[in-house]
């Protein structure tokens, strides 16, 4: 089914629907700084690769996320950065104070990862 066909509510729908489990908007916040591979994103928010993997996965399909190869390594990064403003907007009127909503600013230095972004610094 072509998306420019579809009405704007069901593009909408489709939009929120990928990013209706909490582990795509926690992936979501932690790339949304820049980009990331899948072992900083299993370091920085404690879950396994293959979890990450199948939401990454899901949410390249959506198109809500693309990716570059470097070696062995695939980071991730946004294809809109009004991403991180849907999920603040979401964030204020569901009352979550906006230290609450977890930013994923983490020193890589203090990671537990081998990415070539992290053993670099």
């Amino acid at each position: 089914m072509n998306i420019k066909t579809t009405t704007p509510e069901k593009r909408i729908s489709r939009l929120l629907k990928a990013i209706d489990q909490p582990a795509r908007i926690q992936i979501l916040l932690a790339i949304g700084g820049g980009e990331a591979c899948v072992c900083h994103l299993e370091s920085l928010l404690g879950l396994r690769q293959a979890y990450i993997s199948q939401h990454l996965m899901a949410l390249r399909d959506a198109e809500l996320v693309t990716d570059r190869r470097e070696g062995r390594y695939i980071f991730y990064r946004l294809t809109d950065d009004r991403m991180l403003e849907l999920i603040q907007l979401a964030s204020d009127l569901t009352g979550i104070p906006e230290k609450e909503l977890m930013h994923a600013t983490a020193d890589p230095g203090m990671l537990n990862c081998c990415c070539p972004n992290c053993a670099s610094e």
